[in-house]
């Protein structure tokens, strides 16, 4: 296991601080969430847990919920932020989700990031929580054989209670609106595509992060500015504690040691992926949603550079593209580690 360097006193100091502020935060935000149906009774001690931040992704929903069922997760926790399209509908149909309803600002909320660690603190402590959005599918080394409990007997019997897991974004070959997604299909039917190299990765001191960069967003929509691209680290799958808190999205949390995933003495430490379909048919539509709701970080940077890209065309296919195949392709790729999981 890593061996987490100590920062001097008072980075220590500050890191604590911001770790109080963000539970206590999301604990004064808790009034904002209206409960629409609560089955948390039905959690059980051991159980892995789902926690997720939606907006009008009801034609997603089939295919998250199979997925991750399929996986080993045994319950849901879904906060609906003021969904249009049926999709709390849908959800309070199905019997392992508990489903809360808000129409609190998104940016206000840190970006949904207050209600997550709320419903964490309040439902995760000593669970595997999964954060996760619905265009993110978790892969990691032998998946096709061995459920998400599995994994977390290894991680806790390593002493880990962290999982790392890089974003990859996953594209068509042509235009993405000439090929309509339908609901409950495999996205990867379709986004079968993903750039294997043209990443960057820096390490963040403070917060002990690796801070990766790169793919088909930044090739297509930040070319002329590359380090304004999306983050693409996460921390998606940690072993809760309510003392625990997000601080951006999945990419790092405190206490500084969940984000210490990799060896820095030249080994590698197991590591995942989470398989993004963003870049389906509904792209155009969505982004459109999002850059009117100006909702998002940077008063909507990304959606804006996603819509100045779109007027480019859709096609972020190009030369060096390759087709998806399993976790051991990425793996001999380098994109994922078994580390010592045998």
């Amino acid at each position: 296991m890593t061996r987490v360097a100590r920062l001097p006193l008072p980075a220590r100091i500050r890191r604590r601080a911001e770790r109080q502020y963000l539970i206590a935060r999301a604990f004064n935000r808790r009034r904002a969430l209206k409960s629409m149906v609560d089955r948390t009774s039905q959690i059980r001690p051991g159980d892995i847990l789902a926690f997720v931040t939606l907006r009008n992704e009801r034609v997603r929903l089939p295919y998250f919920l199979d997925y991750y069922r399929g996986l080993g997760v045994d319950h849901f926790l879904f906060v609906n932020n003021d969904s249009t399209d049926g999709s709390g509908n849908y959800l309070a149909e199905q019997p392992d989700v508990s489903l809360w309803w808000t129409n609190a600002g998104y940016k206000k909320s840190r970006f949904g990031m207050d209600w997550m660690n709320r419903l964490l603190a309040r439902y995760g402590h000593g669970h595997w929580c999964l954060t996760v959005d619905p265009d993110e599918f978790l892969v990691y080394p032998h998946c096709d054989t061995r459920p998400l409990p599995a994994l977390t007997s290894w991680l806790e019997a390593s002493g880990r209670r962290s999982f790392p897991a890089m974003l990859l974004d996953m594209y068509p070959k042509g235009a993405i609106e000439d090929q309509p997604y339908a609901e409950g299909q495999d996205p990867f039917e379709i986004a079968r595509w993903f750039d294997p190299v043209n990443y960057s990765i820096s390490r963040n001191s403070f917060y002990g992060n690796l801070w990766i960069q790169g793919g088909p967003r930044t090739r297509n929509f930040f070319r002329a500015d590359p380090l304004s691209g999306p983050a693409l680290n996460k921390i998606p799958l940690v072993k809760w504690n309510w003392r625990y808190a997000y601080v951006s999205s999945t990419h790092m949390a405190l206490p500084r040691h969940l984000n210490m995933v990799y060896d820095e003495n030249g080994g590698e430490m197991a590591s995942g992926t989470l398989l993004h379909a963003k870049f389906l048919s509904t792209f155009a539509e969505k982004s459109a949603e999002e850059l009117d709701r100006r909702q998002h970080y940077a008063n909507s940077k990304e959606y804006r550079a996603y819509h100045a890209g779109l007027t480019r065309g859709t096609d972020l296919w190009c030369s060096e593209s390759r087709e998806y195949v399993d976790w051991q392709q990425l793996e001999d790729i380098g994109l994922i580690s078994r580390g010592n999981w045998a």
